[in-house]
């Protein structure tokens, strides 16, 4: 399978890294392949600058939106929520028609500091801005309420714990429930929400998370819904 992940930030590159240890071919959308490549300071969280991970990875390629969209049959946003519309459209609609679009950002706007506003928020959703942005892309949401390392890597918190998954197309959920399991997500650990809606409610547990961050002092946990049995 070709994949495109979009975004050269910790997310991107984690769950590139992770596809291309799968034996997928893998691509990463930027903006602008030469710059990003130049960049020598951290991010603000840190990480090292991408040219740092990409020498520990040359099977992946560095592109720009459009190329990597245009050479992936799934596409994955792994963007910062505030300019994933902006990333997309230069990936162009050509190149997400009738594919999966896997949408793993939160709209988070940092703009007035700590904690950051979720925006879009209860009568909308980033997952939603996408679809209606792209009606012939199909959009699922997934992998947002959680940091990227557990992603891609779910026995880094110990015991069940969940994933969810929702969209319009019956078909994307599947193939992205098979590439979830692929992970080392179990099946019985993934809940399909139903329709692109219900990403406001995943992209509204964010607040929750980055409160739980700052309690807890480190991102290796997640959420588990424990569903009560019930009698006949």
């Amino acid at each position: 399978m070709r994949y495109a992940v979009l975004g050269t930030g910790i997310v991107g590159r984690t769950i590139a890294g992770k596809l291309s240890s799968l034996g997928h071919e893998v691509v990463i959308g930027t903006r602008d392949p030469e710059v990003t490549l130049v960049r020598t300071d951290p991010d603000p969280m840190g990480n090292p600058p991408f040219a740092v991970w990409h020498a520990d990875h040359g099977d992946v390629r560095l592109l720009t939106f459009a190329e990597a969209a245009g050479s992936g049959d799934t596409v994955l946003n792994a963007t910062a929520g505030t300019v994933t519309l902006a990333a997309l459209e230069a990936a162009g609609a050509a190149n997400l028609t009738g594919k999966v679009v896997i949408d793993v950002a939160n709209a988070l706007d940092f703009s007035q500091g700590t904690p950051p506003l979720l925006n879009p928020v209860n009568t909308d959703s980033l997952g939603e801005q996408v679809q209606r942005a792209f009606p012939d892309a199909k959009v699922v949401k997934t992998l947002n309420t959680m940091n990227c390392f557990v992603m891609v890597d779910p026995a880094r918190v110990p015991g069940e714990h969940t994933v969810f998954v929702c969209g319009d197309d019956a078909d994307a959920k599947e193939a992205v429930t098979e590439l979830l399991t692929s992970f080392g997500w179990p099946e019985s650990s993934v809940i399909d929400l139903g329709d692109i809606s219900a990403a406001r409610g995943t992209e509204m547990l964010l607040p929750v998370w980055l409160r739980l961050l700052g309690v807890l002092g480190h991102a290796d946990f997640n959420f588990h819904i424990q569903v009560a049995r019930t009698s006949t």
